[in-house]
């Protein structure tokens, strides 16, 4: 299990060295605007503010897959706030908070793609608090992208968790960032519009020494979601040249 400087990390089956290892962020196709605000700004306290609503729907719709995705959405994004925020302990508690509400929604509709990728996400987002139990979410976070895929190859956001694997994974188990700008390529394919991808294909750029088109990627990225202060973080990081 290795972890990256921005709080992402992934369990890697030496075992298997040709297979592709999935890291998941923390991306949805369906926050709500003010939850995806909240997250682009790293506002916790608004997220915080929100859960209590949405953790008693999910109470009361314990046979409802909606109810309970969003009140796991609600808790990865607080998830990911707080590893921005270097808070690893908190950011472990709202991902395994959000593990329950997901696996029952992969559970109660086990035909989403969606929900396979949010449980993923969440399963990848409480490593960093919890190294020993790398294994155990890493494993769950590679066959719920895997699932997703199955599913429904067309998901933008399942290419770019599988594109953020290949990114960390090394070619000699099966990754590199070749594979990883493909993945995030093939994201963009299917969602021209999705600022998570220009994000990390930035960023994949940026690694391989092709900063001209990372800036260009992270100035897309922050275009399309101006309120993303991660992404203007990461422009600002990279070189001009």
């Amino acid at each position: 299990m290795q972890c990256s400087d921005f709080g992402i990390c992934w369990y890697i089956d030496v075992s298997r060295p040709f297979s592709l290892f999935a890291v998941v962020i923390a991306a949805a196709q369906a926050a709500t605007p003010a939850l995806e605000t909240a997250r682009d700004r790293q506002d916790r306290a608004a997220i915080e503010k929100m859960l209590p609503g949405l953790a008693a729907t999910a109470q009361r719709g314990s046979s409802d897959p909606v109810a309970q995705y969003n009140y796991a959405i609600a808790q990865s994004y607080l998830s990911e706030v707080a590893l921005e925020l270097q808070d690893k302990v908190s950011a472990g508690r709202a991902a395994e908070e959000g593990i329950k509400a997901a696996t029952k929604a992969t559970q109660l509709n086990p035909k989403n793609a969606e929900y396979h990728r949010l449980l993923g996400a969440l399963c990848g987002q409480v490593i960093p608090a919890n190294v020993l139990a790398g294994i155990r979410y890493g494993k769950c976070a590679l066959e719920s992208i895997n699932k997703a895929l199955e599913l429904d190859p067309k998901l933008a956001s399942a290419w770019i968790s599988r594109g953020v694997g290949n990114y960390y994974l090394p070619p000699a188990f099966g990754g590199g960032v070749d594979k990883a700008i493909q993945d995030l390529q093939k994201s963009i394919q299917f969602n021209p519009k999705s600022a998570e991808a220009y994000l990390w294909l930035g960023i994949a750029f940026r690694k391989a020494n092709r900063n001209t088109e990372a800036r260009t990627a992270l100035a897309r990225s922050v275009e399309l979601n101006p309120n993303r202060i991660w992404a203007k973080q990461q422009l600002e990081k990279t070189p001009a040249q």
